[in-house]
């Protein structure tokens, strides 16, 4: 079975609004790594409108900086799911599902392959409590940033979920990525 993976930037006071905020290249090169081990990317709406077209332009285009460069080909270049009941159409490299993520992600989470890496907070929630995630990757900005969306909301729950600590990286840049198992 595969793993799924759920990973995010994540502001010192809670928020993950990637609109108010960018990473650093340290944390880029570390995003770009975690590429290698990934296979299936599992979007809600919102965080695919926000990671696409903009990385798959940079990609084509070539127009970031060298690290920016390197993840937009490589993130790019990963199949992607994408959950949604608006969305009209999406690139050749993107299936629209329509239906319920948790039952989604379960069938995906059975087939052969790498990694599942989810980016969804709207659904972080209902995969949680249909025990789909299997690790956590965080990475906290030293800003803070006092709106946008939180990484969870109050009641969002309906249990803590503990946590085992495997791996803290600290960056040159501030930032501390966290990596927990269930």
């Amino acid at each position: 079975m595969r793993k799924v993976s759920f990973s995010l930037n994540i502001s010192l006071d809670g928020y993950c609004d990637h609109t108010l905020f960018n990473p650093a290249e340290d944390v880029l090169d570390y995003f770009t790594r975690m590429t290698d081990d990934v296979d299936l990317y599992f979007f809600g709406r919102v965080m695919y409108g926000l990671m696409f077209p903009y990385w798959a332009d940079v990609a084509r285009t070539q127009s970031g900086t060298a690290a920016e460069n390197l993840f937009a080909v490589k993130f790019s270049a990963i199949d992607r799911v994408v959950v949604s009941g608006s969305l009209d159409s999406a690139d050749e490299k993107t299936r629209i599902i329509r239906g319920d993520p948790a039952e989604a992600l379960l069938k995906l989470k059975q087939q052969k392959g790498k990694k599942i890496s989810v980016d969804s907070v709207t659904m972080l929630p209902e995969l949680i409590a249909a025990d789909l995630i299997d690790e956590f990757n965080l990475v906290v900005h030293p800003v803070l940033i006092g709106r946008g969306r939180r990484l969870l909301d109050d009641g969002s729950l309906q249990e803590n979920l503990k946590l085992k600590l495997r791996e803290t990286i600290t960056f040159e840049s501030g930032c501390v990525a966290l990596h927990y198992s269930r």
